[in-house]
């Protein structure tokens, strides 16, 4: 999976939420700094060219929809961050929230009760 901009990850996610949308409502989702129709046709554009989008035609416009799903970006994301920041070590990265404090001994548990338990936790 190529990697994205913060922009087209912004992108993403509003596709992700809206399921479908052509660009004049992409561009009504983002509150920050919109980018003008063309830049933005032109970012949709090259996420339908990285195969993260697809889209139907009606004439001469499109309407796009995610080709990727957000598990399967998630699932990329987070492989991506743990090789790269944990030395891919899930350990490192759960000790890592817990010493910042971004992750309560009852979240550690429930996690521990989902690896020990797997199909309850589903």
């Amino acid at each position: 999976m190529q990697k994205l901009t913060n922009k087209e990850e912004e992108i993403m996610h509003i596709l992700w939420k809206l399921k479908k949308a052509f660009v004049k409502e992409i561009q009504a989702e983002i509150l920050e700094d919109q980018p003008h129709y063309n830049t933005l046709s032109t970012i949709v554009r090259n996420l339908e060219e990285k195969g993260y989008v697809a889209h139907n035609a009606y004439g001469n416009t499109h309407q796009y929809y995610p080709a990727v799903s957000i598990e399967d970006y998630r699932k990329g994301f987070m492989s991506t961050a743990i090789d790269n920041y944990f030395n891919s070590s899930y350990k490192s990265m759960v000790s890592f929230f817990a010493k910042e404090e971004k992750i309560s001994a009852d979240e550690l548990r429930e996690i521990l009760d989902m690896i020990e338990n797997p199909k309850e936790g589903k």
